[in-house]
């Protein structure tokens, strides 16, 4: 859903279909019918584009996850074959589709084959030719990179020297540079660095252009790089897409290189032989060598970088969103008999509408907040708690024997009791009233006269009761014998309580010396 989301955020930006296609690598007609459902939608493009994923998902596509087309992926993977057979002597095109078709009777038609055919073909004979000066729009992109080389500062409590990787990027319309030290290359820390960046030049440019980082991009591939779910997020937070650059092409990203040697030069150089003690006084030298950089007039120009970022990169870069990033994390969970769901990370237990047991509903969490979506829809939000084993219930979402059972009460059985019969009311009244231990070590023999109650004969039941009255035994166990004897033998009854109470039975054995033995 994040790919439709740049789609949408690039048709918003002006960008032809045509040309979004190209740049995403989907089908133009795929493209087409994405931005015609959108137009026709109730809601406007940006109130489409702040819509959580799986909401969007339901809107655009009724809940199907299929967003790309199978037989794209089917037929890429046959292209560096099918070039290789286009070369060779009397094979055409035609015939090329004639065998993709007997392998593939759901596969393009001879149009749409040609086509893509044809593109790739283009695509492998483009190179870049070279960039010329202001050729950048301002506003318009930000290229980011990490440094080849590293900062350190010393651990003032071990002593220990810490690495630090630095970040840089630069708007190429005004050469305007950033940057900073982060603990390593993280996708956590490229995010927040990113997010820092925004804020520094307070805006946000519509395109972000990474090298090909491990923490941006999973899959490197010179048309259709696979990017960090993170980073898809991050962009659809911002309002901007992210277009990684091609791996093995330098030219595409010569310009953040060029800006890693300047702070090579202007920052790393001048602040050599300085010593720092933590992660926030070295980024506050490096900011003060940077604003120094960026208000260093350029050679052969009258101005300098942050003349020119005011005038060209800062009227035209988005607004910064009312809400700092927050990483998402997604899972695909089921729904248990307990009416929660189990979130493995923190082990523990959010609650769901009671109606979706046993389905499996979609999970997004931050740092502070878990949601759960159903059908497109958000059923349950929760504060995310990170106290393992515990359950975060919201009492709406129980059914009615679980709200029973979490409403018991001393006053919730003697109601109960009551209701059934008045001798019953008040053996439970006595039972609560008669002890110091907890209430609730009581609540499992309530449920046992409860039940005793239901299957016995109300008037064996009613005398059973007066006799436990009368004797002040409230037990369980006691009215259980009672019923099973039939109120005979009451003594009995109360003899045999007591010797289990004392754990054994005294045996009636000839060998027992009695009372006669002592005198």
């Amino acid at each position: 859903m994040s790919k439709i989301k740049q789609m949408l955020q690039l048709h918003l930006n002006g960008v032809s279909n045509r040309k979004i296609a190209t740049q995403l690598e989907m089908n133009k007609e795929t493209v087409n019918r994405y931005v015609k459902r959108a137009k026709t939608d109730s809601m406007n493009i940006s109130e489409l584009l702040i819509l959580d994923d799986p909401v969007l998902e339901h809107r655009m596509t009724g809940g199907s996850p299929a967003y790309t087309d199978e037989r794209f992926a089917t037929l890429k993977e046959k292209l560096p074959y099918l070039t290789k057979e286009k070369g060779r002597k009397h094979v055409t095109l035609k015939l090329l589709w004639e065998e993709y078709k007997a392998d593939n009777p759901d596969g393009y038609s001879l149009t749409q084959f040609r086509f893509h055919c044809r593109q790739d073909s283009l695509a492998s004979r483009w190179t870049p030719s070279t960039v010329l000066k202001g050729t950048y729009v301002g506003g318009e992109k930000i290229f980011i990179d990490f440094a080849g080389d590293t900062m350190e500062y010393t651990d003032p409590e071990t002593g220990e020297i810490v690495t630090v990787q630095m970040f840089v990027a630069c708007l190429p319309a005004t050469d305007y540079g950033y940057a900073l030290g982060v603990p390593s290359q993280r996708t956590e820390d490229l995010v927040y660095a990113i997010a820092s960046g925004f804020k520094a030049i307070g805006g946000v440019p519509k395109i972000i252009v990474p090298d090909n980082l491990k923490s941006a991009v999973i899959k490197t591939d010179p048309y259709e790089p696979e990017l960090n779910r993170v980073m898809e997020d991050l962009a659809n937070h911002y309002g901007c897409v992210v277009l990684p650059a091609r791996p093995a092409h330098p030219k595409d990203k010569s310009l953040v290189e060029d800006h890693v040697k300047l702070v090579y030069q202007r920052v790393y150089a001048p602040l050599r032989n300085e010593r720092f003690f933590s992660l926030e006084e070295l980024n506050k030298a490096v900011a003060e060598k940077m604003l120094a950089h960026n208000q260093k007039r350029m050679q052969q120009l009258p101005y300098t970088r942050e003349e020119q970022f005011l005038a060209i990169e800062k009227p035209e870069l988005r607004p910064l969103p009312s809400e700092d990033f927050q990483i998402r994390s997604y899972a695909n969970l089921t729904v248990g008999p307990n009416g929660c769901v189990y979130l493995g990370r923190d082990k523990h237990y959010y609650s769901a509408p009671h109606a979706l047991m046993g389905q499996s509903v979609k999970v997004i969490y931050t740092r502070s907040l878990v949601r759960l979506y159903s059908d497109g829809e958000c059923v349950a939000t929760h504060q995310r708690d990170y106290a393992p084993g515990r359950y975060t219930l919201v009492r709406d979402h129980l059914a009615s024997n679980s709200l029973a059972y979490r409403d018991r009460s001393p006053d919730y059985y003697v109601a109960k009791g009551r209701q059934a019969t008045q001798e019953l009311g008040e053996i439970i009244t006595y039972m609560f009233a008669t002890t110091s231990v907890p209430p609730e070590a009581f609540y499992r023999s309530c449920e046992g006269l409860l039940h005793l109650q239901k299957t016995t004969d109300p008037s064996l039941f009613r005398t059973a009761c007066e006799a436990a009255l009368r004797h002040q035994r409230y037990r369980y166990a006691f009215i259980e014998q009672l019923v099973k004897t039939k109120c005979k033998g009451v003594e009995q009854v109360m003899q045999l309580e007591i010797e289990q109470e004392c754990g054994e039975l005294v045996p009636d054995h000839a060998n027992i010396r009695g009372k006669a033995h002592f005198k």
